[in-house]
């Protein structure tokens, strides 16, 4: 699936809720069905900073894609980590540098974080694309 698919099923099974209480209790079971990280992950150096909580995001380059793995203390902001895994993992590096994530606007979920969770959120997309580009200028080597 392209990241516009996955962006779209998103959307979709975000808009079956009309009340925030219940995307947060969608965003809470998304980051309950993260399988743990590993705890040789959970290292200073994959610590995203700006995050209010705890999250660790860890990045694979496996056959020309970047596999992500990620993990927080938070559990709302865990379920932000799981859907920025199933949209961005899996995906070439040049993808994940094109790709417009329209579906953080499109669920609403910039105008319901805190904007300490917003900034945090904003950083783990930047963690996220720094890794493509990492992955990228190696792949050109």
């Amino acid at each position: 699936m392209t990241i516009n698919e996955l962006q779209d099923n998103i959307i979709d099974e975000f808009s079956v809720f009309d009340d925030w209480m219940d995307k947060y209790a969608l965003l809470i079971d998304l980051g309950n069905s993260l399988p743990p990280l590993d705890e040789k992950y959970k290292k200073e150096n994959n610590l995203i900073e700006g995050c209010q909580s705890r999250v660790w995001l860890h990045a694979e380059y496996v056959d020309g894609k970047i596999i992500f793995l990620g993990e927080s203390d938070a559990v709302i902001v865990k379920g932000i980590v799981s859907l920025l895994i199933q949209i961005l993992s899996n995906h070439t590096p040049q993808e994940i540098l094109d790709a417009d994530l329209y579906f953080i606007d499109r669920i609403g979920l910039k105008e319901h974080l805190s904007h300490t969770r917003s900034n945090g959120l904003v950083a783990m997309v930047k963690q996220m694309r720094m890794y493509a580009l990492a992955f990228k200028t190696k792949e050109e080597k």
